[in-house]
């Protein structure tokens, strides 16, 4: 059958891709950014499930072959515009951003050109990995929105001697400031440390793929 429960899952996941980018159209902050973390902790989940039962049950079509990776990249893609769209632009993350939509739009382009023979481009258990990377260190990096809304609504009406007071213990931190402000901060940090560590993967799986459809280039 087509539409079984691994095909349910990737399609449930291509259809959630889109709602990332309509989550921040219409909800305020920090209820998209939740909504991210929860969807992208859920699409890391179904993307190692599909696939397992897939193969488990001997359900492995052609269909979810298609969807699965059309999927993963459509999650990607999409909230990593939305990171950099309310981010500072900084090259620190514009540019491992840029290197793995780079590499999703030229492998595209390899299975595009390659048509029949597009079989030799597999997709590598390090590839799944560098997917489900790319999707945690996206997760972390909309938590990072979560603790900062969180801190700013918690230091609303306070002057900045007293949030200093407060952060440097000389007052009480009965709002939880310290916690908070340490949310953001390492979230920030694991999420680029991982995205970084998704873009290099990145890098090593499309050499991988052009290595492989070199063959079918020549003449």
């Amino acid at each position: 059958m087509i539409w079984n429960i691994p095909n349910l899952l990737t399609v449930l996941r291509l259809l959630a891709a889109p709602l990332v980018a309509v989550m921040f159209l219409y909800f305020t902050r920090p209820y998209a950014d939740l909504f991210a973390v929860v969807l992208f902790v859920g699409a890391a989940i179904t993307d190692w499930f599909d696939g397992y039962l897939a193969r488990a049950w001997g359900q492995q079509t052609k269909l979810g072959t298609m969807l699965d990776p059309i999927a993963d990249k459509a999650m990607v893609v999409i909230a990593l515009m939305v990171i950099i769209g309310f981010s500072s632009w900084s090259p620190w993350l514009v540019l491992p951003a840029t290197v793995i939509l780079f590499r999703e739009v030229f492998v595209s382009g390899l299975r595009e050109f390659l048509g029949d023979t597009a079989g030799t481009l597999k997709v590598t258990a390090l590839a799944k990995w560098k997917t489900t990377l790319q999707m945690v260190a996206i997760a972390v990096l909309f938590s990072q929105g979560v603790f900062e809304h969180y801190f700013g609504m918690s230091i609303w009406g306070m002057d900045s001697e007293m949030v200093s007071a407060i952060l440097n213990g000389d007052e009480p931190d009965l709002l939880g400031l310290q916690w908070k402000l340490s949310g953001a901060e390492w979230s920030g940090r694991i999420g680029l440390w991982l995205l970084w560590i998704a873009a290099a993967l990145t890098l090593i799986t499309g050499w991988d793929y052009f290595r492989k459809a070199t063959p079918y280039l020549k003449g």
